[in-house]
């Protein structure tokens, strides 16, 4: 009787052994609300070959969170969502832990201008960045951009509804709305307005990186993430993505307006 309870004890205890191994970790990524753009579409699909590649087995759950940086920031800060992604500033690596692979290799720093098409005549004619700063722009409030901008003397109105941007563009209270590369394209088919146009002479540039921000508890979900990372741009599956989300063919069509950036 004693055998048979100790063998019952055995197998019970494998099994719940079993049972354990079998559960994944899950890890909740931040997803704002508004609509989703090649940009987004592009970071979801790297993370998830990221963790494949570093072999890192986990559940992806997504938290609906406020479509500003700063509080998503501070979301992880506080254990309320493990994951995000924004452009890197040294106040928002104090906040969480900044995997430090450029997620879009650079180019979150070369900016497209896009405007009301009745202004193309007046932009078209701009050859440097002190013309540019008769101009205003619009940018977030809360981001990184904002402040390099204004760094490099150019009127900036910062704004904290993201749509309201384009529609200050749209009806001629501000003059233009800077976005990257990897953003423009998809977010001007997304307004659908045929008055809105991206200036095609020119282009803004300054240094600037894009991190995946994790959580600063989840030390193990950031070191797998810079693994893989490594791994998929070591491999050239990197660089194949990259090129299959964005036409760049702009970068090398026109001249670049070149700003620094003392964040950097």
């Amino acid at each position: 009787m004693m055998i048979r309870q100790f063998i019952g004890f055995c197998l019970l205890s494998l099994a719940c052994t079993s049972a354990a191994q079998d559960v994944k970790e899950t890890i909740y990524v931040a997803k704002e609300q508004r609509p989703l753009y090649d940009r987004d579409l592009f970071l979801y699909e790297l993370l998830q070959q990221a963790l494949k590649a570093a072999e890192y087995d986990v559940n992806i759950e997504h938290v609906k969170v406020h479509p500003h940086q700063q509080r998503t920031l501070m979301a992880l800060s506080k254990g309320l969502v493990d994951l995000h992604w924004s452009m890197t500033s040294p106040a928002r690596e104090k906040l969480a832990i900044a995997v430090k692979f450029p997620l879009f290799d650079g180019l979150i720093g070369k900016r497209v201008l896009i405007i009301h098409k009745a202004q193309y005549k007046r932009f078209k004619r701009i050859t440097e960045l002190a013309q540019l700063s008769r101009f205003t722009a619009v940018q977030g409030h809360d981001w990184p951009d904002t402040k390099i901008l204004s760094s490099n003397g150019l009127s900036v109105k910062p704004i904290v509804n993201y749509q309201a941007m384009f529609d200050m563009v749209l009806h001629k209270k501000a003059d233009y709305f800077p976005r990257s590369i990897v953003e423009a394209q998809s977010e001007l088919l997304n307004q659908n307005n045929p008055a809105l146009m991206i200036v095609p002479d020119y282009y803004l540039s300054y240094p600037a990186r894009f991190y995946f921000f994790v959580n600063k508890d989840k030390a193990e979900l950031a070191k797998n993430l810079e693994i893989g990372l490594k791994k998929l741009k070591h491999s050239g599956a990197y660089n194949a993505l990259l090129q299959r989300y964005f036409d760049l063919n702009m970068l090398s069509n026109s001249h670049m307006l070149p700003l620094t950036n003392p964040f950097h």
